[in-house]
């Protein structure tokens, strides 16, 4: 999904307008890949597998138990199934943070990948900043909006002063998005002039390692 960026080509101008922001605590469910046997041991072949309608009997009561259901075979069968149901992955559920940034392309080149960074700053201790980055794969053309979405088990800072333990306000922080950098489809780059792409490489490395989802569009870093 993504390339390896080059660090020159800026442009001038980022083109991207935030047009809104928002972060709320989420759940989402991961699907758990399931790496167990599914194989079950065949039946013996008795002649009521091979020949099913010679058990059929005319006068036999509604629901009659299969008569290979009491064999060695038929018994092992069903614990081997029960065991394997067992050990399939279930899905885990993952409380965390949804972040949503409203953007708009209001340059003249198509846009593919976007850096921001969402930033708490905490209203009793301006000097606590918590920051959040994202690395995010879209394709904005010139004039149009995109919601970025993007999920994170980290949100606000857990650390604040003793002052905003005593706000009965509850707006502990102020929330910002940044942009720090953005990819264009004719390979410029524009570049905020105080990030450096050098100390969120490992944590690129690490997102664009595994497949993307189709629906997954933002990546934390």
């Amino acid at each position: 999904m993504f390339a390896l960026p080059v660090q020159d080509g800026a442009v001038d101008g980022s083109s991207v307008a935030v047009l809104s922001h928002k972060c709320a605590k989420s759940r989402q469910t991961i699907a758990a890949h399931d790496n167990s046997a599914t194989t079950v041991p065949a039946a013996t072949m008795t002649p009521a597998v091979r020949d099913p309608h010679r058990s059929v009997r005319v006068n036999d009561p509604l629901g009659t138990k299969d008569p290979n259901a009491d064999s060695v075979d038929g018994r092992a069968q069903a614990l081997e199934k029960n065991v394997q149901q067992s050990r399939k992955a279930q899905p885990k559920n993952l409380d965390g943070f949804a972040y949503k940034v409203k953007v708009q392309n209001s340059g003249e080149k198509v846009i593919e990948i976007v850096f921001f960074e969402y930033q708490f700053t905490e209203s009793a201790a301006p000097g606590n900043v918590t920051r959040r980055q994202f690395l995010c794969g879209v394709n904005i053309k010139p004039g149009k909006e995109k919601e970025l979405a993007a999920f994170s088990l980290s949100g606000p800072s857990d650390v604040v002063s003793v002052e905003s333990l005593g706000n009965k306000s509850g707006n502990l922080f102020q929330e910002k998005v940044v942009i720090n950098r953005v990819e264009y489809s004719d390979g410029s780059i524009w570049q905020r002039k105080d990030w450096n792409f050098a100390e969120v490489r490992p944590a690129y490395t690490r997102a664009v390692s595994s497949p993307w989802g189709a629906n997954e569009m933002c990546r934390g870093l």
